[in-house]
């Protein structure tokens, strides 16, 4: 061990340009995440490195490595014809969305039960920020007046304070890892379900019912519900509009 650390201590450029090279990696990783969830890059699509590269303003290692990143964490897949292989932005599928929704479910369902023994003063006060939030979303629900933005983002708002209040360090990790992977499907299908957004609403109500009340299982069971029924909500646009990027 001490010729090792004598050795980093006489190379620090090389050390210096190691962390360099992982911190471009990193924000390259950020930067083609926020690209598919925002569906600028589209399910499906080809990725061409040189592209992202110019549109980056970044060199194809970090590229590369970012794009290994993004295929271990599922946005994007290896697509083989033949000898040769690419990678494209991964479909968007009811199986997939299957498999995330209850995973998200679980975890702000954990969150909850942790919120649900906090103080009545705290969870009063919490109480008091959902509402305002929710009584948007139901205006927009009896209005039909549609801001496909303000849907997701108010829907958000909503978990992001219940989450805030609720989880540790490691459980907002494991959330943030998976979060927005089911943001590429709320995004892009939340201006298709307007009609429903009332029973959104009421779900939601549950849930702040819940957390007043101070009871974890009936909370835990509120939010689970909620991304399981938003998840049979998205699986019913899905078979209408066709899965994206799957063919």
């Amino acid at each position: 061990m001490i010729p090792s650390a004598t050795k980093a201590i006489k190379n620090p450029k090389k050390n210096s340009a190691k962390a360099e090279h992982g911190t471009s990696v990193g924000i390259a990783f950020q930067r083609i995440r926020d690209l598919i969830v925002h569906a600028r890059l589209a399910p499906g699509t080809w990725i061409v490195e040189g592209d992202l590269c110019d549109h980056l303003n970044m060199s194809r290692t970090p590229v590369r490595g970012a794009l290994h990143l993004l295929q271990r964490e599922g946005y994007v897949i290896e697509f083989r014809n033949g000898s040769k292989s690419r990678m494209i932005v991964a479909p968007m599928t009811k199986e997939d969305a299957n498999e995330l929704y209850p995973i998200i479910g679980c975890l702000e369902g954990l969150a909850g039960r942790r919120a649900a023994a906090l103080p009545q003063r705290e969870r009063d006060a919490l109480a008091a920020k959902l509402k305002p939030v929710n009584d948007r979303l139901a205006q927009i629900a009896r209005d039909r007046g549609y801001n496909g933005p303000d849907i997701f983002d108010l829907d958000h708002e909503f978990h992001r304070l219940l989450l805030a209040a609720g989880s540790g360090p490691r459980l907002t990790t494991l959330h943030r890892a998976i979060e927005p992977q089911t943001e590429r499907y709320w995004r892009l299908y939340a201006s298709s379900i307007i009609n429903e957004l009332h029973v959104s609403v009421a779900e939601h109500e549950e849930i702040i019912a819940a957390l007043v009340e101070g009871n974890p299982d009936r909370l835990e069971r509120a939010l689970f519900a909620n991304w399981e029924n938003g998840c049979e909500r998205l699986a019913h646009v899905i078979d209408i509009f066709g899965e994206r990027g799957s063919w």
